[in-house]
């Protein structure tokens, strides 16, 4: 078997990540376990709701889409975490969830309309929708030793879910052109809706 079929094989079967791990969070965020298990409590949490989900994966396909599948995710999980230890100490503020579902139709209108913006715009934009998303996360950690373990919990579930993008991102642009289109305005939909349905 050819090498540029297993890669594309198990690309295929990662792609399928996200879900599988969103159908088993409810699992892992069993009221009983809380106490317990602080880390699984963090790792559940980015499943709980499609704003964290949706920008994620968002993250990890347009990075495919720009080529830059590592230098982007890192840039986000790291000012997520930054921005997870700033909302922990402050917590929430007006207008996050606001800036959570902006993220989430900005890179969704990025992917669709795939429009070129240079690196450090990238890096700019990823870093300000990490440090929202991670606000959020950090405002609902436990307020003793555990956040840590929650948070090491909330960004190994991060990590795979932008992973996942990254997969979905490759398969877009191997199968058609009009793959990516369709997922990224998708993605700007799920933003309106974020912004507007709440």
């Amino acid at each position: 078997m050819h090498a540029s079929s297993l890669r594309s094989g198990r690309l295929s079967r990662l792609a399928w990540l996200p879900l599988l791990l969103a159908t088993a969070a409810p699992g892992l965020a069993h009221p009983g376990y809380h106490h317990l298990f602080s880390a699984s409590r963090g790792f559940a949490h980015p499943f709980s709701g499609w704003d964290h989900i949706l920008a994620l994966v968002a993250v990890g396909v347009w990075a495919a889409q720009r080529g830059t599948s590592r230098a982007l995710p890192a840039l986000f999980l790291l000012a997520m975490a930054a921005g997870a230890l700033a909302g922990h100490v402050t917590g929430v503020w007006p207008g996050l969830d606001q800036g959570i579902a902006a993220s989430v139709f900005a890179l969704g209108l990025l992917i669709a309309t795939r429009t070129t913006v240079t690196n450090p715009v990238a890096y700019a934009l990823v870093g300000l929708f990490a440090v929202f998303h991670g606000w959020a996360h950090g405002a609902e950690m436990p307020a003793t030793a555990a956040g840590l373990s929650y948070g090491v919990g909330f960004l190994a579930a991060s990590t795979l879910l932008i992973a996942g993008g990254v997969a979905l991102g490759r398969e877009f642009g191997r199968r058609s052109a009009w793959l990516p289109m369709l997922g990224g305005a998708t993605l700007a939909i799920g933003g309106l809706a974020l912004a507007f349905g709440g």
